[in-house]
């Protein structure tokens, strides 16, 4: 796949006047960043579900985190046509995670709504802290009709749509889920109607 991916690189860098050859450079590139991403989500199910990963916990302030998560998908948000509207504590509160591996949970969320949720609609973000746990919402009316249970949306390979045009690889849920209960969290889905959303949860640390 390396490989592959480094001839396109090189097919795109040489001057080829045919516009249907430079359309099929385009498909290939495409395609094989693709590919790279899904193996790279596949590896990281594999070991987050299997406890494979290394876990290094500190005092994370989950405040700052998502913040810095909304400024990172400012521009995705933007294009996707969302509003994020958040809803934070005036003060800081803290867990004690893996900052990787929080950030992955963070990315994978925020990813899902950019791919899913409905253009023109808001995604709520809503942090909580409430009898010693501190509760992460993210909350997007889905783009498409949410035709199965969220059970079954946390399993690997399995997207909330059945049209597949988007580039999800149907991991980033289970990948969210297995990174959460790996640091000592609970990671749950809620749907009603076309109403999406994620809860995680995690240990409050003074």
């Amino acid at each position: 796949l390396t490989s592959i991916i480094n001839y396109v690189d090189l097919l795109k860098k040489e001057d080829i006047p045919n516009p249907k050859a430079q359309e099929y450079i385009e498909v290939l590139d495409r395609k094989s960043q693709r590919l790279k991403k899904l193996t790279e989500d596949l590896v990281e199910a594999s070991k987050a579900s299997t406890g494979a990963l290394s876990v290094n916990r500190e005092r994370i302030g989950m405040n700052q985190l998502l913040s810095q998560a909304l400024g990172e998908y400012e521009e995705k948000l933007v294009a996707a046509g969302l509003t994020p509207v958040t809803e934070l504590p005036q003060e800081e509160v803290f867990v004690r995670a893996d900052g990787r591996h929080l950030w992955r949970i963070l990315d994978n969320l925020m990813g899902n709504c950019v791919k899913y949720a409905m253009a023109g609609t808001r995604v709520y973000l809503d942090l909580v802290r409430w009898d010693g746990q501190v509760t992460l919402s993210v909350k997007n009316i889905s783009a498409g009709q949410l035709n199965i249970p969220p059970e079954q949306l946390m399993e690997r390979f399995v997207r909330g749509d059945e049209s597949r045009t988007t580039e999800g690889s149907g991991l980033g849920l289970s990948i969210a889920r297995s990174l959460t209960e790996l640091q000592g969290g609970t990671f749950r889905l809620e749907v009603d109607g076309d109403l999406f959303k994620a809860v995680v949860s995690f240990p409050e640390m003074k």
